[in-house]
């Protein structure tokens, strides 16, 4: 049964850092990509990065270029989201999705992906 989820999230001021991770289960090593999406509130949900099991290829949206860093540990089946520099708009519900045989790319945070998290809660105050 594959399967993904994230650890929780949390407040944090303006300028701080909070790290998310990913567990995945149910796939092998190198067979899936993970994206990291998030929903503001009153606003769509929007993929923001994303990752490939199989050769790491990343991808980073404008908005977090630079501030996030997303990485993967294939020996525990998780992917990370160091988040830097957050901003009050980065307030969201933050999800993890994997999809079976993805491989990151600019249109991988377009695709109808295979496994949803519950979503975690990110604020961050001013």
């Amino acid at each position: 049964l594959r399967s993904a989820g994230e650890s929780e999230g949390g407040l944090v001021q303006a300028g701080g850092s909070l790290k998310l991770s990913c567990a995945v289960s149910g796939f092998s090593y190198d067979d899936y990509g993970i994206g990291w999406f998030h929903q503001a509130p009153g606003k769509e949900r929007e993929g923001i990065s994303c990752i490939s099991s199989s050769d790491g290829t990343t991808y980073y949206v404008d908005s977090v270029k630079g501030r996030f860093t997303i990485t993967s540990d294939n020996a525990k089946s998780t992917v990370y989201l160091q988040m830097n520099s957050l901003e009050p708009e980065d307030t969201a519900v933050y999800y993890c999705a994997a999809l079976y045989i993805g491989k990151c790319s600019s249109d991988f945070l377009y695709y109808d992906m295979d496994y949803w998290g519950k979503g975690t809660q990110v604020t961050v105050s001013s």
